[in-house]
């Protein structure tokens, strides 16, 4: 019973979606065939007037809303697998051991090893067997420490995508069997993330020992990752990144003590030969999942150069993570694209819990952002006190007025001296 009160009280007070209650529309423009499951790209420009992480989007077939799910572009990814290493040891002055790989395809590996200034490089086969003679050569791959001379690590073995059972390692370098300290394989995904630019800048001020830039970020818009083109000086660097993102709080309707976030990465790019060995490696972006605010924002990246001259740097990017929405489509239907009111939340959808992409599915686009011509605002269905706050304060005084009044003159006839 209790439950179903709180339904009924959901019901009741939740806004529902109406069409003239939203300021914008964008048509969904389909081929002329297009039927059952169609995507299209949401693109940066709807953010900036839609709901916070586009809870009120809705997509109506003439006055009939239609179901729809919304995907991010990069699939998410299971965390790092650990692997377990067999017959780690010694054999013709390297270090060898093999590994039983999880079943599927797997690319980036990384091998967690100890100790620090040292160049090794990692020869990689592949069996169906451990300690295979017959196995297929991978490559070989450099891995480093060069902390020392303030370059970084890297330890992480970028393999073609393979699928074999067993790996067989062999390292060349000052690396021991007991500085091999294990073995993970991050799943790989079904497809590449795909991204969309939503501001760049070439503009570096310094400050001291640090490259600052700065960006202001439209509200809503949300920041998965950012990404610098560095010029080629200098030709090899190592240098941490913090990263703050700090909202407008005069226009922010959440507690400001809150919002402010700070991330930290590093880009690193070494390239060369060192002690015979050649290093390729590069890391040149930083992901920042979840930045999103409900009012402007302003972001500042900072990079530490210490003692080292700056990084000539040709831009930086703010990139978003690609948005498909999709839904099934009706041969010969209009289908237009809704957004613009902030009472709704989020809409849940059978179609988008049940929801399989289809390779196949029709692609359609969006058209130009127009005003909603029956647009109207939503009646203000608040009490009359949150209407009129000054109101209630003024009667308030008022009261606390007569009151003192009244006090006053009983404490007058209390204290007169009898007749």
């Amino acid at each position: 019973m209790r439950s179903f009160a709180i339904v009924l009280l959901l019901a009741v007070f939740v806004p529902s979606p109406q069409i003239q209650y939203f300021r914008f529309e964008r048509p969904v423009q389909l081929t002329s065939s297009a039927s059952g499951q169609t995507c299209f790209v949401v693109d940066p420009a709807i953010f900036a007037h839609a709901a916070l992480q586009l809870a009120d989007l809705r997509l109506y077939r003439g006055a009939l809303e239609t179901p729809y799910v919304l995907r991010a572009a990069a699939p998410a990814q299971s965390a790092e697998q650990p692997v377990t290493l067999l017959n780690l040891g010694r054999r013709g002055g390297r270090t060898v051991f093999d590994a039983a790989m999880p079943a599927g395809n797997y690319s980036d590996i990384a091998l967690a090893v100890s100790g620090h200034d040292f160049i090794a490089t990692v020869t990689v086969s592949g069996g169906q067997t451990p300690a295979e003679t017959a196995a297929t050569r991978l490559g070989s791959y450099t891995i480093f420490d060069l902390t020392g001379q303030k370059l970084g690590r890297s330890t992480v073995l970028h393999l073609p995508q393979s699928s074999f059972p067993y790996l067989h390692f062999s390292i060349a370098g000052p690396i021991a069997p007991d500085s091999v300290t294990g073995l993970s394989v991050p799943r790989q995904p079904v497809s590449q993330p795909k991204y969309v630019d939503v501001a760049r800048s070439t503009g570096v001020v310094q400050r001291g020992h640090s490259s600052v830039m700065e960006f202001t970020v439209p509200a809503h818009m949300p920041i998965d990752r950012i990404v610098f083109a560095p010029g080629r000086r200098p030709a090899s660097f190592s240098r941490n990144v913090s990263v703050v993102a700090v909202p407008d709080i005069t226009r922010s309707t959440d507690r400001p003590e809150l919002q402010s976030r700070t991330s930290f990465g590093n880009l690193l790019r070494v390239h060369g030969t060192r002690d015979g060995r050649r290093i390729d490696e590069e890391r040149l972006d930083i992901d920042v999942p979840d930045r999103d605010f409900d009012a402007p924002s302003k972001w500042t990246i900072t990079i530490e150069n210490g003692d080292d001259r700056p990084i000539q740097l040709k831009s930086v990017t703010l990139q978003m993570q690609e948005r498909t929405l999709c839904f099934d489509a009706v041969e010969g239907a209009a289908y237009t694209l809704y957004y613009g009111d902030a009472a709704l939340a989020a809409p849940r959808y059978d179609y988008a819990t049940l929801f399989a992409p289809q390779p196949n599915a029709a692609q359609a686009t969006l058209g130009p952002e127009r005003h909603n011509p029956v647009f109207k605002p939503r009646p203000d269905t608040r009490p009359f006190t949150e209407k009129h706050p000054v109101l209630l304060w003024v009667v308030l005084a008022l009261v606390i007025a007569l009151l003192a009044a009244i006090a006053f003159r009983s404490v007058k006839l209390t204290s007169r001296p009898p007749a």
